[in-house]
């Protein structure tokens, strides 16, 4: 297992080490966390936070921390009885309110929720069941996530891997729950899950936030566009991390609340102390402006801008405006992702992020489908989307196979076809009825497998030729297939493309789900030079989840194994491991799902 790349960012006066594939966040697991916000904002005046609250690893709660009235605080007067001659009333004496009690107004003990048992989805909606990490030591999944390099190369493993960590999970006891659940969130916003991130940090009670699950609840609700949902956290998260971010959050939820006046002094004092600067200050102001009483313009331009951050992409979303094409290469893949699921942007704007997002697995084919159907239907679209939308439409809808075949070319273009594009043609492929002649007929089966039709792509297992990609895909996803493939049918495949890659991945996949005799295996193992018999400290820890009956552990450790930019970096002795734990743990769909992907993306 290799760690994850690092680069250094200055912020503010310091620097703090950051994971590659952060937008500006430091790292996880440090004793104080440091300030996530972009060159330009200054030291706090009183950088002064409270002791982090320390519940018990699973089923604590904390009081929250009251803080004491500033000086010069109003004291609310009674109000006079009918009829009586009000007369001053004396200064009272401050009453010393018992934190329990007042928890028990802002969160009645039946509303609260326990950190045993954290994650927005149950089996129901499709995630992994809540014991899927088994007895799993806590902190070892969490420097699992922590290191783990993601976005990943295969649509199917980010798939599986979003299933585990959403789910309603049992802690394990010896993490903080809202610790563990900043490590699956953290690791979400990474893969471009930013609704699955922020989803399962709101299933902690804000009585029980951690500084980790703080700096890691601000990403996620900066990369869905929310700085409303950071309203609730702010006083709280200024408190226990000492963060120049929840200042400048302070002034924008006065704002959202209609306390102007409070606000734009806050936005003042901010600017005055150089707690932040430059458009990260212009950005704050046109989110205060944006409140009920605003009343103020302010235009954003992102001349001399030379980065892309959380905080920018965050406000920007919210507010309304454009983010620079450029701006997007200075960070990683995660953050069109972020923009795909961003509801403020025009859908026109982010076709093209849903497009990656969609052959990343944070779309499925279906919304894909459905944003295009949008975008028929504005007048205001530009004219290569409403082609695209047009082909689509064709492309389910021509009474004409041949026309309708047509239009799947179009939309797929020449040479080889963008998976985004087999993701976004999937079901219109599946009214293509199987046949010998079909020149596309390997695509079309790529094309239905990348959404898990795999019963319906079996369909064409007499009209694909032996030896072909397709032919391949379906040996590893049919899932009623009970021949298995010989050495002879294996040494005659001849994939496209990267032919020796996808031989190997092939082999991997087929004797990963059973689908060779061992005389087979150990021969085409030697001949093809995948050493599927190597253990290293990897093979031994995904073998022993799948003995362990763990598929959250599996598949996070599936993740390990394939860390790579795309699949032509990811082992073939991997995937056969991989393949076969997936398989041990009653997860044979996503395994065949997986294998067939390689040979598709190879």
């Amino acid at each position: 297992m290799r760690t994850s790349r690092t680069k250094r960012l200055a912020l503010g006066g310091g620097t703090a080490l950051l994971l590659a594939a952060a937008l500006g966040w430091p790292a996880l697991g440090q004793d104080r966390p440091e300030s996530i916000l972009p060159p330009g904002f200054g030291d706090p005046s009183t950088p002064t936070p409270a002791p982090a609250p320390s519940p018990s690893p699973r089923t604590g709660t904390t009081a929250p921390v009251t803080p004491a009235p500033s000086a010069g605080t109003a004291v609310v007067q009674p109000l006079p009885m009918p009829g009586a001659t009000p007369t001053p009333a004396a200064t009272p004496t401050p009453v010393a309110v018992d934190p329990a009690a007042l928890a028990e107004y802002e969160l009645p003990a039946f509303a609260r929720r326990s950190l045993a048992r954290v994650g927005p989805a149950g089996m129901r909606e499709g995630a992994l069941e809540g014991d899927a990490f088994g007895e799993a030591d806590g902190r070892y999944l969490e420097t699992l996530m922590r290191r783990l390099d993601a976005p990943l190369p295969s649509r199917w493993a980010s798939i599986l891997l979003r299933r585990a960590l959403v789910a309603r999970l049992a802690t394990p006891g010896d993490v903080n729950g809202a610790d563990f659940a900043a490590e699956r969130a953290w690791l979400l916003l990474r893969m471009g899950e930013s609704s699955s991130a922020r989803a399962v940090v709101q299933g902690v009670d804000t009585g029980n936030y951690t500084p980790k699950l703080y700096q890691v609840a601000m990403n996620a609700l900066l990369a869905t566009g929310d700085p409303g949902g950071l309203c609730p956290l702010a006083d709280g998260g200024a408190r226990a991390t000492g963060e120049r971010a929840w200042t400048m959050a302070q002034a924008m939820c006065a704002a959202l609340a209609g306390e102007q006046a409070r606000a734009n002094a806050l936005i003042k004092t901010a600017g005055r102390r150089k707690v932040a600067s430059g458009i990260d200050l212009l950005l704050a102001r046109k989110v205060v402006g944006a409140g009920a009483q605003g009343g103020q313009a302010v235009t954003i331009e992102w001349d001399g801008v030379d980065s892309l951050n959380v905080w920018r992409f965050g406000l920007a979303t919210a507010t309304g405006v454009s983010i620079p094409t450029a701006l997007f290469d200075t960070v990683g893949r995660q953050a069109r992702y972020w923009y795909a699921l961003s509801p403020s942007v025009a859908l026109g704007e982010r076709l093209a992020s849903a497009e990656a997002a969609a052959a990343q697995g944070v779309l499925s084919s279906a919304a894909l489908v459905d944003a295009y159907g949008a975008v028929a239907d504005d007048d205001e679209s530009s004219a290569v989307a409403s082609g695209v939308a047009q082909d689509l439409r064709t492309a389910y809808t021509d009474r004409n196979v041949d026309a309708r075949l047509s239009a799947i070319r179009q939309l797929w273009g020449t040479g080889r076809p963008d998976y985004a594009r087999l993701v976004l043609t999937a079901r219109a492929a599946v009214r293509v009825p199987p046949a010998g002649d079909r020149a596309d007929a390997d695509w079309l089966v790529a094309s239905m497998l990348s959404a898990g039709l795999d019963r319906t792509a079996s369909r064409w297992a007499s009209s694909v030729s032996e030896g072909g990609d397709g032919w391949a895909m379906l040996m590893l996803a049919d899932p009623d297939l009970r021949q298995r493939v010989s050495y002879r049918q294996l040494a005659g495949y001849a994939g496209t493309g990267n032919a020796a890659l996808k031989q190997q991945f092939l082999f991997a996949g087929l004797a990963g789900l059973g689908r060779m005799s061992t005389d087979d295996m150990q021969r085409a193992a030697e001949m093809l030079d995948v050493k599927i018999g190597t253990e290293t400290p990897w093979t031994r820890a995904i073998a022993q989840a799948a003995r362990d009956s763990q598929p959250g552990t599996v598949a996070l450790l599936a993740a390990v194994g394939m860390q790579a930019r795309d699949w032509r970096g990811v082992p073939p002795a991997s995937l056969y491991r991989i393949v076969a734990a997936l398989r041990m743990v009653g997860l044979e769909g996503e395994a065949r799902m997986i294998a067939a992907e390689a040979i598709a993306r190879a």
